[in-house]
């Protein structure tokens, strides 16, 4: 399979959880060295089973329709930790307290942490830091100062001599 077609999965992979509210979204591309079983990790979190199992289910029926077919599932029924292996990639789907028991993003922290739309583009760069925007002063509106018209003057014209 080709890389443009495994960049185009993943982030079909990434709509789907969106699409069915998973919180905190992160996509690592591993790296060759450390990682040479699996392209991206694609990690989210749901809030109950039912939500971890609906992401799954929803996951696996969008990547069934560009013909990506899931290899292996683990922790379905449990629905604490749901690994959906597609060889290329991996989707983790946890509950808010495994998520911080096993915290990937800092055990493959060797990992680039990306944007969906970075897989578009071509090359991944890691994810930019938002920095807030800088807080500007209220512009204080100055009324402006009336200025005094000159009197009109008036024009005498010369009349003229008959």
């Amino acid at each position: 399979m080709s890389k443009r077609e495994i960049q185009k999965q993943v982030i079909a992979a990434f709509r789907a959880a969106e699409e069915k509210k998973a919180t905190d979204i992160s996509l690592l591309k591993l790296d060759k060295s450390s990682s040479g079983f699996t392209d991206y990790f694609l990690v989210c979190s749901g809030s109950n089973p039912r939500q971890i199992q609906t992401i799954a289910d929803e996951v696996q029926d969008q990547l069934e329709k560009v013909g990506q077919r899931v290899t292996h599932i683990e922790g379905y029924q449990q629905a604490e930790w749901v690994l959906l292996d597609y060889v290329d990639f991996v989707v983790h789907i946890f509950n808010e307290q495994s998520r911080k028991y096993y915290d990937l993003e800092r055990l493959w922290k060797s990992a680039e942490k990306v944007r969906p739309e970075q897989l578009l583009v071509g090359k991944a760069r890691p994810a930019a830091r938002k920095k807030a925007a800088p807080v500007r002063k209220a512009a204080t509106r100055r009324t402006p100062t009336r200025i005094k018209a000159a009197p009109k003057r008036r024009v005498v014209k010369a009349r003229k001599k008959k």
